[in-house]
């Protein structure tokens, strides 16, 4: 029997495995990508699991919290809207930018098609934080961030991932979904070491964890979330669970999907990982109350001492002229900066002040630019072929850059499934040779009608389907629109050749 308010041991729901899923033993919760999510429409599958009494967690993906824009309202009354579908008890998104560009910085605003880091900047943390208030103010449930997968460092940041995230609860209250798969991957990528990092964290908001599998290749390892879960991430599971007992645990799988026999094997893994660290736990524990003539049991919803023992913590205690409180998750409202986080110079604006130079309102736009114009020149570079900026290694933006690419043209073969089977072998190339020249703006069905018709207008090679695809092409189009802007009479033109081949 589950303690009240625990998820359990649960499983990534994905239309490929959800009778898989539907049919095992063990299943206490599932989280389901929102964005894949219809509110009026449920899958029969989730129906059926929320019925039995699974708990069904959405888990954004293009929210974009850590991008220098504030939350689109639309996304947001999105994810609210499947939180509440799926009677929710919390929803989940990233640390991390998905897009840049835009006002902000009188540029093309550009996609990235997946989840890239954030600076660990007092700049960067001063934006997320205010974009985390403005997701909680909007949710209908308590909100949790996640840690993500890097490839690449950005110069010059000021803090440690384990530093930034507990100046990240300490200010807002969030909760904190940690990928334990993320930190053996900024491990073996950016030499990061995830015992420090646990160290560091808040551990006491963790709200779940996230288990899942990747590969290495050429000294990058890839958080690829298709292959099997690799023996040092289940180590640093078991670290975490030695420090704290998670309130749930989940295996994510989002390609090459095996067996459900291979599936179970992997969750029983984890179930045995934090049996045997939470054991071991508990014997030191009583191990030390002995030694002091106590016999306390081990708290099995805390942290264990070696966690409350986070350096950054005590610093702040020291530094705090209140004492130490862990961060309100029933509230939304921003804690008291403290004064080892407060950005030198800050100014405090009265509430009705003025937005002058000095103010706290033209603070934070001189914040947002600044993270703007930084994030937009990476991302350029990335998926636009514009020079790295200063202080990056361009061997791993390169990585990145390709990685994004092959990304890119999974999406799109998933959501447009039509056009790797016209075009058969031909598709990867031809789509890698496109996104090289051609950075997504629209999303990835706009970025598959946008290919379909950059193949058509510039000549297919011998052997494809062109009529196939023509047809394809003009019944997802839409009616060439009636306004005269340049773009609807491009889209005429383009209607008008295309018709006539």
């Amino acid at each position: 029997m589950r303690e009240p308010g625990r998820l359990g041991t649960g499983i990534g729901w994905r239309p490929e495995i959800a009778e898989a899923v539907e049919n095992m033993a063990g299943i206490d919760w599932v989280e389901a990508v929102a964005e894949n999510v219809c509110p009026g429409h449920l899958p029969e599958s989730l129906l059926r699991l929320r019925e039995r009494g699974i708990t069904v967690v959405p888990h954004g993906v293009s929210l974009g919290l850590g991008g220098a824009d504030r939350p689109d309202e639309a996304r947001l009354t999105a994810l609210a809207e499947r939180a509440e579908a799926l009677g929710s008890p919390l929803v989940t998104e990233h640390i991390a930018f998905v897009r840049a560009g835009g006002p902000l910085t009188a540029s093309p605003l550009l996609e990235a098609g997946h989840l890239l880091p954030v600076p660990r900047t007092r700049d960067a943390l001063h934006v997320l934080c205010e974009n985390v208030r403005a997701a909680q103010a909007a949710l209908p449930v308590p909100l949790a961030v996640e840690n993500i997968a890097a490839l690449i460092s950005w110069p010059g940041e000021e803090m440690t991932e384990g530093q930034f995230l507990y100046d990240l609860v300490d200010r807002t209250g969030v909760r904190l979904l940690i990928d334990v798969a993320n930190l053996h991957t900024n491990h073996v990528n950016r030499g990061e070491d995830p015992a420090k990092a646990l160290d560091e964290l808040p551990v006491e908001a963790i709200a779940y964890v996230h288990v899942a599998g990747g590969f290495e290749r050429d000294g990058v390892w890839h958080d690829s979330h298709a292959h099997p879960v690799a023996r040092p991430v289940l180590d640093i599971l078991a670290d975490l669970a030695s420090r704290v007992t998670p309130p749930g645990v989940l295996l994510e799988r989002d390609e090459n999907f095996p067996g459900p026999a291979e599936l179970e094997r992997e969750l029983t893994s984890i179930r045995e990982t934090l049996e045997t660290a939470e054991a071991a736990a508990r014997a030191t524990e009583r191990s030390t109350a002995a030694l002091v003539g106590c016999r306390a049991p081990f708290p099995a919803a805390t942290a264990s001492p070696a966690a409350t023992a986070s350096p950054v913590a005590a610093g702040k205690a020291a530094a705090e002229t209140e004492p130490a409180r862990s961060p309100d998750t029933s509230s939304t409202a921003p804690a008291i900066t403290t004064p080892s986080s407060r950005t030198p110079g800050d100014t405090e604006a009265a509430p009705d002040g003025p937005a002058g130079p000095g103010s706290r309102a033209g603070t934070d736009d001189a914040r947002r630019q600044r993270v703007a114009l930084a994030q937009a020149a990476l991302l350029s570079a990335l998926v636009a072929g514009t020079p790295a900026p200063e202080g990056f290694d361009r061997v791993r933006l390169g990585v990145q850059a390709r990685a994004l690419a092959a990304k890119r043209a999974d999406v799109v073969a998933k959501v447009a499934p039509e056009l790797p089977e016209i075009l058969a072998d031909r598709y990867r190339p031809a789509f890698l040779a496109y996104a090289q020249r051609r950075p997504m703006t629209g999303g990835y069905r706009r970025d598959a009608l946008d290919f379909a018709e950059h193949l058509l207008l510039t000549g297919l090679s011998e052997g494809t389907d062109t009529r196939r695809l023509r047809d394809w092409w003009l019944e997802r189009s839409g009616p060439a629109p009636l306004s005269g802007r340049p773009a609807a009479r491009l889209a005429r033109a383009t209607r008008r050749v295309l018709l006539r081949r």
